[in-house]
């Protein structure tokens, strides 16, 4: 794991072709960073692992995971004291690298990251709602 890395080289390192999951803090933007991200030629998603820290972090994981269904929560908020072991981590990773589940969670991360870009793409949905919201408001 990777602490207080540049974005661009963690964007590199996400962004491999190899890489099929990236780690969070649960932090709304890195959801979201997530769900967008673009591969190089890949046009999906990536799936997470979650680690709430504080604030409004558990709902955010709670969200990704329960209601997007594009992560897997390596701790649980009212684990928060514990210590995280390195069984745990590993778990984590197999589930992800090599069950049905962590291959679920990838296709539905894909999937959904395609759908946010083709909607905020020029004639996409959300384009074309805040286009017309712009034109309402400077007019």
């Amino acid at each position: 794991m990777i602490r207080h890395q540049n974005p661009t080289k963690q964007l590199s390192r996400v962004g491999h072709r190899c890489s099929c999951w990236r780690s969070r803090n649960a932090r709304l933007a890195s959801a979201i960073a997530g769900v967008e991200f673009v591969r190089g030629e890949h046009d999906g998603g990536v799936a997470i692992a979650a680690w709430p820290m504080h604030f409004d972090q558990p709902s955010n994981a709670a969200l990704v995971a329960d209601v997007l269904k594009t992560e897997i929560v390596v701790r649980e908020w009212k684990d928060r004291a514990g210590v995280v072991k390195a069984s745990l981590i590993k778990s984590v990773v197999r589930r992800f690298m090599a069950s049905e589940e962590g291959c679920r969670i990838k296709e539905t991360a894909e999937k959904l990251g395609a759908a946010v870009r083709e909607a905020t793409e020029a004639g996409g949905v959300s384009r074309i709602e805040l286009d017309s919201f712009i034109a309402h408001v400077i007019r």
